[in-house]
């Protein structure tokens, strides 16, 4: 095993303050390519999706539950399976408490092809209480390119859809897939995917922060039990 090399506590303070320069680069950098994702056009979705939920069929504008945007985790379930992803499955693992995105009127749901009877007993498996929806019957997974044709037979892959709504209409803003995954499951790296971001006043472009009426950035976070939502 080689493991890192043994030094003073000075020596390391000195390495560690030059790795912070490049830490520091990285978050400007990630700053600004986020503000360039959030000025990605969106393209509205004419095509009516049909899902099926705990409460019975549901349309995609069902899934935003009232919230302005909606986070669409892709999940890796094909019908003929007897259980989701283990790759999935560590991703819905590690995010934390889905109050703090509604609280920024964002709403996360899962979607796989798996019908909705065998997604229900692999969510209780896992513990999981985070909306999960079958789209089976539509077309859902082949246009959002999560489900392919390869040499004959369908081929799923993990991915991440953003939408946006203003009123009854629906905006695609972003999706990524696969190693677009990786360091994804917080709050705000969700957050920085969609169109209004983690709406903080710095942020660009300028406006985002009060497009849900109110302030909701890190000045607004609460315990996840006092929210009103």
């Amino acid at each position: 095993m080689s493991l890192p090399e043994i030094a003073t506590r000075a020596d390391w303070r000195a390495a560690r303050a030059a790795l912070l320069a490049k830490e520091k680069a990285a978050t400007r950098a990630r700053d600004a390519l986020n503000a360039e994702r959030r000025g990605l056009p969106m393209v509205e979705i004419d095509k009516e999706y049909v899902f099926e939920g705990g409460c019975g069929k549901a349309t995609l504008l069902d899934l935003f539950e009232g919230r302005d945007q909606l986070v669409v985790y892709h999940f890796m379930f094909a019908p003929e399976w007897d259980a989701g992803c283990r790759s999935c499955s560590a991703f819905l693992d590690q995010l934390g408490h889905l109050a703090h995105l509604r609280a920024r009127g964002t709403s996360f749901a899962a979607v796989s092809r798996a019908p909705y009877p065998k997604i229900l007993p692999f969510k209780a498996r896992m513990g999981w209480t985070l909306p999960w929806y079958s789209s089976l019957v539509s077309d859902f997974n082949a246009d959002f390119e999560v489900t392919r044709a390869h040499e004959g037979e369908l081929v799923e892959r993990p991915g991440l859809s953003c939408f946006l709504r203003e009123g009854e209409r629906v905006f695609h803003t972003y999706s990524t897939y696969e190693r677009g995954l990786d360091g994804l499951g917080s709050t705000t790296s969700l957050l920085d995917l969609t169109a209004l971001g983690r709406q903080e006043p710095w942020e660009k472009p300028e406006g985002r922060a009060t497009a849900l009426g109110a302030p909701a950035g890190s000045e607004a976070v609460r315990y996840h039990d006092e929210y009103e939502d």
